[in-house]
């Protein structure tokens, strides 16, 4: 069985790839990286809200926030966070079964 850690490198592997702009599959167009830049606009937006929401504590931490706001903020970033480990989840399952098929 493949280890998360396998599972995590071969991942890591493919950003590197997708984010060097080396082509997903030859004379693919410029279809070939949506899936990666899809990938690295979600990662960008889930670090900017967590950007915020720590302004956001800090602003009510100093008296100058809303704690509405900061609750609110919070929430947001947690539902991001379960997002993105969903979603996580979901390549390494796919790796897996991947791993698993026959040649």
């Amino acid at each position: 069985m493949t280890s998360p850690l396998a599972a995590a490198n071969a991942y890591s592997s493919l950003s590197g790839i997708i984010a060097g702009g080396a082509p997903v599959r030859p004379g693919a167009g410029a279809d070939a990286n949506a899936f990666g830049d899809l990938l690295e606009k979600s990662l960008s937006g889930f670090a900017q809200q967590g950007r915020e929401t720590d302004a956001k504590a800090m602003q009510a931490v100093q008296g100058r926030g809303d704690v509405v706001d900061v609750v609110t903020a919070v929430a947001e970033s947690e539902l991001a966070l379960q997002t993105l480990v969903s979603v996580r989840d979901k390549v390494i399952a796919a790796y897996d079964e991947v791993m698993r098929m026959p040649i």
